[in-house]
């Protein structure tokens, strides 16, 4: 049936197209609240398409990621900025996201703030770098660090960058050299998890020869590995955390959030470069009377809420872990057979995200690839890697082993499709 169609069938019943929509996908539910009358006509849109009543997509990416019905539900309800209940809501946040950090409030806050991962990114470098003296070390082996470096210019921040090989971790030894060598950075920064790869970088260990050799404050992106990949902040020396709430805690998009040393925040008041992204300003409302300083996104809150609670409910970090291992297990073993080629050797063992290289088949075409992928409900990424030619597969959102299975044999489908033998062939 066309949309066309469906249009006016909702518009004869008198019930409002989400309310319709949600019943069709009940026959039940349907049968007992709409108009007896208008019965037959409804029923016959039990059967549309796909596309126009299912969940959406499986989403295999770095971001946005998939969530459960009850994570989108949860943003069915209004509320107001200074409700009682929001503020409720937003105070749960902060000490969920500090138990799962495994820190303590007397010494770290969670400061939730408006926008996507990179807002918080840009936050803590505009709030935290001093004015005077400030300079940032940037380790970068990916997009992602990159893009940390490309804030500090922006921003008019001195700042030095370590390169390292896009498919390897940041090598300890050069770090520490460099340490020794110039010691007098106020800040370091590295990416946790290197979603441009799926390369995992030695934090601990990094936050280690940080506190060793310098005075500097320790900033982590971990937008892509918080909630799912352990980390001690206490023991690798983190004094800033950023992470995003549609990733590994399987919230919505619409906000990001910054863990941070109470300390070493508090010590930045009248620094920062920017109004909006004033963390200590941000901080300070929060605590003061639990309410942003601007417009809050009060829905993908809510949301956030619903998925730390399933959090709990899953059995927590360790348990979410344990599944986008087995995620990327059926993903790794599946993609072998069928001779795609990982980006990353066996040393690395990361499970949030799979780099591919391009099949070297006359007849593979990335985007009719991921085109026949897409129209088959399967969403994959395109690679962000500068010197190869790959693509990406993530394991991380609301997906779980029966998707991997359904994702490989959709590529084994548009493999065919496209007229490329499988298994391929180096």
């Amino acid at each position: 049936m066309r949309t066309t169609q469906i249009t006016k069938l909702l518009r004869v019943s008198s019930v409002t197209p989400v309310i319709a929509v949600r019943r069709i996908n009940s026959e039940v539910s349907f049968a007992i609240r709409c108009r007896p009358q208008y019965f037959r006509r409804f029923a016959v849109c039990t059967n549309l398409s796909k596309s126009f009543t299912s969940d959406g997509k499986k989403l295999f990416t770095p971001g946005p990621l998939g969530t459960s019905k009850r994570v989108k539900e949860a943003m069915l309800v209004d509320y107001g900025s200074r409700d009682v209940s929001f503020i409720k809501t937003v105070k749960f946040i902060r000490k969920t996201l500090l138990d799962i950090a495994e820190v303590s409030e007397e010494e770290y806050t969670a400061v939730p703030l408006q926008g996507s991962g990179t807002y918080a990114l840009e936050a803590v470098i505009v709030t935290t770098v001093p004015k005077d003296g400030g300079k940032v070390l940037v380790l970068e082996n990916g997009a992602y660090g990159k893009r940390m470096a490309t804030i500090c210019k922006l921003q008019g921040i001195e700042h030095e960058v370590l390169n390292f090989a896009e498919d390897e971790t940041i090598e300890l030894s050069v770090v520490e050299a460099k340490l020794k060598q110039d010691p007098s950075f106020s800040h370091v920064t590295v990416v946790h998890c290197e979603t441009s790869s799926g390369v995992i970088n030695p934090v601990e260990a990094l936050g280690r020869l940080v506190r060793k050799h310098t005075a500097a404050s320790f900033f982590v992106d971990a937008m892509s590995s918080f909630g799912a990949v352990p980390l001690d902040m206490g023991q690798s020396g983190i004094d800033y955390m950023v992470s995003s709430a549609n990733k590994c805690l399987e919230g919505v998009p619409g906000f990001s959030y910054v863990i941070a040393n109470k300390k070493k925040l508090f010590q930045c008041k009248g620094w920062s470069r920017s109004l909006s992204f004033d963390l200590v300003a941000q901080c300070e409302g929060l605590d003061a009377n639990g309410q942003f300083r601007t417009t809050p996104p009060t829905h993908a809150m809510l949301a956030f809420k619903q998925a730390l609670i399933e959090l709990q409910e899953e059995g927590g970090m360790k348990a979410r872990s344990k599944r986008y291992q087995e995620n990327r297990r059926i993903l790794r073993e599946g993609m072998k057979s069928l001779g795609f080629r990982e980006l990353l050797d066996d040393t690395h063992k990361g499970y949030i995200i799979t780099s591919y290289h391009f099949p070297q088949h006359p007849k593979f075409d990335f985007k009719e690839f991921y085109t026949r992928l897409s129209d088959l409900d399967q969403v994959i990424y395109p690679g962000k890697v500068i010197q190869k030619d790959c693509f990406r597969i993530g394991n991380i959102g609301y997906l779980f082993a029966d998707d991997m299975k359904r994702l490989l044999a959709c590529i084994k489908q548009v493999c065919r499709d496209m007229g490329i033998s499988l298994p391929l062939t180096a």
